[in-house]
């Protein structure tokens, strides 16, 4: 690793907190602790991380408000949140902050650093590849900067959002297959991340509501179309 990568990692309990910070830091993570949501936000603002994992459940700020403020100040940093609930809800909740990945206690160290590599591959990989602009009717979507225009309005999308229109770019007027597109972005096609991907499905269909020659049509059983005049 050139340049080590900051996590922020917010957990209110202890000793699985030092446990994870040393464990990411002998994995090569420069890794700052924080036991609530307020101090893990405090620090967010004052310095640069490259990826924030969140425990849900927190005194004084939970996991959930914290990933929403940070959304609110940058919308490309990569979130994982930690936590103990496996309640669809609350997972589905997370998702629709925008959470890159969700795990569930107990869960291994490695089970940890593997996702967290993904993660960083993936948003990696983004920079590193070179992505043209799409036309879609009125609209023009930079992959690159994740910025969604028509006419003087720019909406930023999220990281997921932005991976999730690239794909359907790239298949413009054809069937994304729903699972290539789970396997592609979110990397495993279960329950939870295919629910997931439907949230981002009425995200970007609000973004797109500007024209009405665009839409996004589910195919049942199938997956989803772009459908656009001008698909290039």
């Amino acid at each position: 690793m050139d340049e080590k990568l900051r996590i922020l990692l917010c957990e209110d309990d202890e000793n699985l907190g030092m446990l994870l910070r040393e464990y990411l830091q002998a994995k090569g993570y420069s890794t700052e602790l924080f036991p609530d949501g307020e101090a893990g936000y405090k620090a967010f603002l004052k310095n640069k991380y490259d990826l924030c994992v969140l425990d849900v459940m927190m005194p004084k700020k939970d996991g959930f408000t914290l990933a929403k403020e940070i959304r609110q100040a940058n919308v490309q940093i990569p979130i994982i949140f930690l936590t103990a609930k496996t309640l669809k809800e609350d997972i589905l909740e997370g998702f629709k902050i925008g959470a890159d990945d969700y795990i569930t206690k107990p869960f291994s160290m490695e089970e940890l650093t593997f996702r967290i590599e993904a993660i960083l591959r993936r948003v990696r990989g983004k920079r590193n590849k070179d992505t043209s602009v799409y036309k879609l009717g009125r609209f023009v979507f930079d992959p690159q900067k994740q910025i969604l225009a028509i006419g003087d309005k720019q909406t930023k999308l999220t990281t997921k959002e932005s991976e999730l229109l690239g794909l359907l770019c790239a298949h413009a007027n054809e069937i994304l297959q729903r699972d290539f597109a789970l396997k592609t972005i979110w990397i495993d096609d279960n329950y939870f991340n295919a629910r997931s991907m439907d949230v981002y499905i009425t995200k970007l269909r609000k973004h797109l509501k500007d024209d009405e020659s665009i839409e996004i049509i589910n195919i049942h059983g199938k997956g989803y179309k772009l459908i656009t005049p001008e698909a290039e």
